[in-house]
């Protein structure tokens, strides 16, 4: 049997490392190769993968992320809980650069994404609350435990990218109830309730998007900057969370496919 893991990390802009001493392994599936080798160490008595969803050189823009590539092989890894950091954009004032959110709903703004494993059958899978509510609750208890303030809930829009939001745009995504705005989490978020697999985001606000104040628009040299600045603290409470996830799955996450005909047999 090939190298195995229980737990995964997806890494974002900024965070193309997070294990020491791990090894590296490739991984091909039905569609394609993941974004890079998965490297898997212990954390703990913890097995546990890491995959830089962007490549470790930042070679995969957002809207061109082999994103069922990246969670098949983490599931065939082993993988059933994943928890997946990123840079946000703030959509509220009082959600400035290194503030920590870990969301509880998700709006979709992408197009054109491949976003299902399913192109034949009919396999519909609830997504009415996107993320694992025991992630959650353990990343906030992480946060906490570190002395890292996180907001407790929020809804986070996915927009195509690459490009920034325009100032209207950005002053729509609050209108509709948004707080943060991101380019990554979909479809990475439904692929992995399509492979039963618990997904638990925790995002680092980088900037205020266009429309919540008057000046300048987003830069990525600012993006890029204010991740660096976290990546400490956000590696502390990721490292925290993963030892602190529970071994057993007691969430809805791993029966999403309970009485559903699969038109092929997952990994």
């Amino acid at each position: 049997m090939g190298p195995t893991a229980d737990i995964a990390v997806i890494g974002g802009s900024g965070l193309y490392a997070l294990l020491e001493g791990a090894t590296e392994h490739r991984v091909q599936t039905p569609y394609g190769e993941p974004s890079d080798p998965v490297t898997i160490a212990e954390v703990g008595d913890r097995r546990v993968a890491f995959l830089p969803r962007h490549g470790r050189d930042h070679r995969h823009p957002p809207h061109l992320i082999p994103y069922r590539a990246n969670l098949w092989a983490l599931r065939a890894l082993g993988v059933r809980q994943v928890l997946a950091p990123c840079a946000v954009g703030g959509l509220r004032p009082e959600l400035g650069p290194g503030t920590f959110v870990v969301p509880d709903q998700l709006i979709d703004r992408t197009s054109g994404r491949v976003q299902s494993y399913y192109d034949r059958g009919a396999v519909h899978v609830a997504f009415g609350d996107p993320y694992c509510p025991v992630g959650r609750r353990t990343l906030l208890d992480a946060a906490a435990g570190r002395g890292v303030p996180a907001v407790d809930g929020g809804t986070m829009v996915v927009v195509e990218g690459p490009r920034f939001s325009t100032r209207a745009e950005s002053r729509w995504f609050t209108a509709i109830g948004g707080a943060v705005v991101n380019m990554t989490g979909h479809p990475e978020a439904v692929l992995a309730r399509e492979l039963a697999l618990c997904y638990t985001p925790i995002a680092l606000v980088t900037d205020l998007d266009a429309g919540v104040e008057a000046g300048e628009s987003v830069t990525q040299e600012e993006v890029f900057r204010v991740f660096a600045e976290n990546t400490d603290r956000l590696r502390g409470v990721l490292l925290d969370a993963v030892a602190a996830l529970p071994a057993g799955r007691d969430c809805p996450c791993g029966r999403a496919l309970d009485g559903i005909k699969l038109p092929f047999a997952l990994p």
